[in-house]
């Protein structure tokens, strides 16, 4: 599948994409989180917040009733310092453990499709999560987000501070839909050069599906999946040795050339 070139964005362009060269010659793309859809999935996570939060002050407050402070050496003052501390660890600990075990989403993110990922397009880790989520104090002033929307405004990726000082960005996740293309034989065979009408309609079925889901894979797994797919269709394919390509141009490449010398219905 070719394109014509994409011409570059003038300097200082807000970019809506993000794109990675990786080591197989072949390039990624996300597509960047705008500040409305963080935005739901901030008010989302919020909502949720709140909800926990408030169930647990009752049971706090019913806990304080009930049992007899002094016995456990607690004055009224160090029970709202511990509820405090608990709310602290529980809101900044919301993000950063779902970031973790979610692969950077948290209900709110999952919700609305987006997730954060490193600049270089892999996972966050732990720390990174951390270190992103704790510069919501920062964030966060003078009110909901202040700061932060200011600074997502200002970055051309929009970029709040904890994903500045992480080296995070947010982008959209593609929804991933199966699709079966079917094939007409070759009408014009001659022009042929990868033999690509020795395939079977399952094959270019294959190809053409991955082809279409693999924006919404993760990198290790589309390096992989191409993998598979070009080893096993190499073998009736006329490759010569100057003309091999990593295993996702090589499959760009027997697709554009089915498109254009076959019938696609």
């Amino acid at each position: 599948m070719s394109f014509p070139p994409v011409p570059a964005s003038p300097p200082g362009a807000y970019a809506d994409k993000l794109t990675i060269d990786t080591p197989e010659q072949t390039s990624l793309e996300f597509a960047i989180a705008g500040i409305g859809s963080r935005f739901l999935a901030i008010a989302l996570d919020t909502a949720i917040q709140f909800s926990v939060f408030a169930v647990l002050g009752l049971a706090l407050g019913l806990l304080a009733l009930t049992l007899p402070t002094k016995r456990f050496g607690l004055s009224e003052q160090w029970m709202i310092a511990i509820f405090v501390l608990l709310l602290f660890f529980l809101y900044y600990g919301y993000f950063a453990i779902f970031e973790v075990i979610w692969n950077g989403q948290t209900p709110g993110k999952r919700t609305v499709h987006i997730r954060v990922i490193k600049e270089s397009g892999r996972p966050i880790t732990p720390a990174e999560s951390v270190a992103r989520n704790m510069m919501r104090i920062v964030d966060q002033l003078p009110f909901f987000y202040g700061i932060g929307i200011a600074s997502a405004v200002i970055s051309k990726q929009n970029k709040r501070l904890g994903d500045l000082v992480a080296g995070t960005i947010v982008v959209h996740e593609r929804t991933l839909q199966d699709i079966k293309p079917l094939w007409e034989a070759a009408k014009n065979p001659g022009t042929v050069k990868y033999g690509s009408e020795r395939l079977s309609p399952e094959e270019f079925a294959l190809i053409e599906s991955f082809l279409n889901r693999r924006d919404a894979l993760e990198p290790g797994v589309r390096y992989r999946m191409a993998e598979q797919i070009a080893t096993r269709i190499k073998g009736r394919l006329a490759i010569q040795p100057a003309d091999m390509l990593s295993s996702e141009k090589l499959l760009e490449a027997i697709a554009s050339e089915r498109r254009a010398n076959a019938g696609y219905i």
